[in-house]
């Protein structure tokens, strides 16, 4: 029989959304461009710096020559915003792969029926995640002028925020659907 036979739509628009958003939440966790620093004063003009939340990378523009583990001179891993966000962005990623386990468990298309409340409590825990991974990149951003960087330097924010923040919305979504399944619970009760 057909999986959309006996899985509510709801449960499987979560288990779509949420893969997807920790995808994103993990690239933007892992890659090093947080933030993009640009003309930067004495050093060649095509020189780019990109800050993660775990290193720093520069490389030129007209060669693509890229170098990673740069030395921190200026203290911008020691800053709070970089610090939550090593410490928020793991946790998330963790509490996401939890709620997809018990997602599972409780969307199970092998049984006759799927276990409402399992898949309600997944979808709590894939919500709290999803909230989790959307405090760093907001608060990287409200404060992304405030880290250290050479004075003069241009400032942008890099593409792993923005992934950061997809994966967020799209893991606080399927969250928000999957607890849904407690709805259904409370009305056959």
């Amino acid at each position: 029989h057909l999986l959309g036979m006996r899985t509510p739509t709801a449960m499987i628009v979560g288990l779509v959304l949420c893969p997807c958003g920790l995808l994103l939440t993990l690239t933007g966790t892992l890659a090093p461009n947080w933030r993009q620093v640009s003309l930067i004063p004495n050093q060649p003009i095509d020189l780019v710096w990109e800050q993660g939340i775990w290193d720093m990378c520069s490389e030129r523009q007209s060669s693509h020559d890229r170098l990673c583990g740069q030395a921190d001179e200026l203290g911008y891993f020691e800053k709070v915003p970089v610090r939550a966000a090593q410490g928020l962005m793991p946790t998330s990623l963790v509490l996401t792969l939890l709620g997809l386990v018990v997602a599972a468990l409780g969307v199970r298309c092998w049984q006759k029926e799927p276990r409402q409340v399992l898949a309600g409590v997944a979808g709590l825990v894939l919500l709290l995640s999803g909230l989790l991974s959307l405090i760093p990149p907001s608060w990287y951003t409200h404060e992304l002028w405030a880290l250290p960087a050479p004075a003069d330097s241009t400032l942008v924010v890099g593409y792993s925020v923005v992934l950061s923040y997809l994966g967020s919305c799209l893991e606080i979504l399927g969250g928000l659907a999957l607890a849904f399944s407690f709805h259904h619970c409370c009305k056959e009760h």
